[in-house]
């Protein structure tokens, strides 16, 4: 899992001095086991929430990048920029505290 809130992750401390205090964005990446097709074929299962390339909007979105936003790219430069096979980005949904 890589989440910039976790202290463990590579840019926690520079996402500490950038963001406000305690809020480090809503994106969150996970790998899951199986094939580049396991995971788009997963995306296109979800019910509650849109497979959209988009970040910000008021849903909650879910992409598998390899075969969507990365896929013109070799698998090598997927790799150099971070897009493993198994990867599912998640971004919830934009919201107005009440």
């Amino acid at each position: 899992m890589s989440y910039l809130g976790l202290p463990s992750h590579g840019g926690y401390e520079h996402a500490k001095k950038t963001f406000r205090p305690g809020y480090f964005g809503g994106m969150l990446s996970f790998g899951i086991k199986g094939s580049s097709e396991d995971g788009s074929r997963l995306v296109d299962k979800l019910i509650l929430a849109s497979n959209l390339a988009n970040v910000g909007d008021a849903k909650t979105l879910v992409i598998h990048p390899a075969t969507t936003t990365h896929q013109q790219l070799t698998a090598d430069e997927q790799l150099l920029s971070g897009v493993t096979p198994d990867l599912i980005r998640v971004c919830p949904g934009l919201y107005e505290e009440m």
